[in-house]
């Protein structure tokens, strides 16, 4: 690979020798303009009687250094990382915490301390506070209906007429869940009045409702 790139160096060289016009090879000028133009004054001045003056190259544009890109072709070909270019004025802002080399080369054992002494020092423990008690007027309390009736799913307490079995299934479908039926069964007068045949059996339930999960869950905290 080396010898690849050295050939590719050769032949960048070359072609920059062959741009040159066939005039000016030899004359000891790299521009040909400055030849003709060196010509010009030794001529003026052979023709005035005085001693010519050299004609000074045009300043040129940096160029870049075909030996730097050649090395550098070279480095890449041999598989070389170049070295990092060096950051000049970095955000400041942004956090090295995760750096290791950086943390360690500024912190020791005793600031390590002295910082989580200043995080105690600031820490602030905040009481926990009372859960505040419920609105009256938030509508019926599913949970404290539960447990005040004893009945079982399909057992009939309330009684119901007979030809609200046909709205029932249109009408509990208007409701997301059962329990939202069931509030909204118990703030339209039930469990004794259906007006919109939610209980068609008459136990007290809307929708398939059923209490018993809260009862479970009252049973097994008092037992604890």
């Amino acid at each position: 690979m080396r010898r690849l790139a050295m050939t590719g160096l050769t032949l960048l060289l070359l072609g920059a020798c062959a741009s040159q016009p066939e005039d000016a090879r030899g004359v000891g000028f790299g521009d040909y303009n400055q030849h003709l133009a060196q010509e010009r004054a030794e001529r003026d001045a052979a023709l005035a009687g005085r001693q010519p003056q050299t004609v000074l190259p045009p300043a040129r544009e940096e160029r870049t250094d075909i030996a730097a890109l050649a090395e550098g072709a070279i480095d890449e070909a041999e598989g070389v990382t170049p070295a990092p270019a060096q950051r000049v004025g970095g955000n400041s802002s942004i956090s090295d915490e995760q750096d290791f080399e950086a943390v360690a080369g500024r912190e020791s054992i005793e600031s390590d301390a002295e910082r989580l002494q200043r995080m105690q020092e600031q820490r602030v423990e905040i009481a926990p506070t009372a859960v505040p008690d419920r609105p009256g007027a938030t509508g019926p309390n599913i949970i404290e209906y539960a447990l005040t009736t004893s009945n079982p799913v399909g057992n009939q307490v309330f009684r119901r007429s007979p030809f609200g079995q046909g709205r029932h299934e249109r009408n509990c479908l208007a409701y997301r869940s059962d329990d939202l039926a069931q509030e909204a069964f118990l703030s339209m007068g039930g469990p004794e009045r259906d007006r919109q045949a939610l209980d068609p059996d008459g136990d007290g339930y809307a929708c398939g409702w059923d209490p018993t999960v809260y009862r479970d869950a009252a049973a097994a905290a008092r037992n604890q």
